[in-house]
């Protein structure tokens, strides 16, 4: 099952009515940055043709796409309409054009175009399919560079590497986690939906940290390998 993250924003708008009909698996979350999150590590910024232009001239989409290059995700930006449409709302098209390129050439955001509302779901579930599907062929979570020991009592600096030391958890995700939820204790009682609402947390890292908590512990070891692991929680493997 394809899933696609969407942000509590995106509610509105149609594209999350045509994924769900397409049988495309929607999950809202409140996301920090951009739209859609169709694979791990990839960020959707979605624009449409009017919103494109009156985020040019009120300044915020320079803002957006620093945000967006800043992050350690994929970004790409799918513009949706008629760029043609942009001489028909604006004189001004030109500086519209204008910011694209510059998305593109200097912050080197690849860049997609759909027609309508349906054509950007086709595009998001296309892509959401491919990394997917790619995902199910080699390991299913990153490797992170884990937080070092703590050398002294420094409660926090305690807390963020108990976390890390999950698999699939860096100190970043674990940060969130510890805004989201107030202490560690309080995220180690966190159910599988609860995680899974956290940016950078998936269903299948979430059950996962949820499975290494509540197991009992056996003196003999019994390893599993993580990815097929993830693929019995995950069913069909995503």
């Amino acid at each position: 099952m394809v899933k696609v993250y969407v942000d509590e924003r995106e509610r509105a708008s149609k594209v999350p009515k045509f994924l769900a009909n397409m049988g495309v698996t929607v999950i809202y979350k409140q996301l920090e940055l951009g739209d859609y999150i169709p694979g791990e590590g990839y960020i959707i910024e979605r624009k449409r043709v009017d919103d494109l232009a009156k985020s040019t001239f009120e300044g915020r989409l320079f803002d957006q796409i620093k945000r967006l290059k800043s992050s350690d995700k994929h970004v790409i930006l799918l513009v949706e309409g008629s760029i043609n449409y942009l001489r028909k709302i604006t004189s001004k098209y030109r500086a519209v054009e204008a910011a694209l390129i510059t998305a593109i050439v200097l912050y080197e955001i690849p860049t997609l175009y759909t027609v309508n509302a349906q054509h950007s779901a086709e595009v998001i579930k296309y892509i959401a399919e491919r990394l997917q599907k790619d995902r199910e062929r080699g390991p299913s979570l990153p490797t992170y560079r884990k937080v070092s020991k703590p050398k002294g009592i420094d409660f926090r600096e305690w807390q963020l590497y108990i976390l890390s030391s999950f698999p699939g958890i860096g100190p970043k995700i674990a940060e969130k986690l510890l805004i989201k939820f107030g202490s560690l204790i309080d995220v180690l009682k966190a159910s599988p939906a609860e995680l899974s609402r956290v940016e950078g947390i998936s269903e299948e890292k979430a059950w996962l940290i949820h499975k290494i908590l509540t197991t009992k512990y056996s003196v003999k070891s019994s390893t599993t390998d993580l990815s097929k692991y993830l693929k019995s929680v995950n069913g069909d493997g995503d």
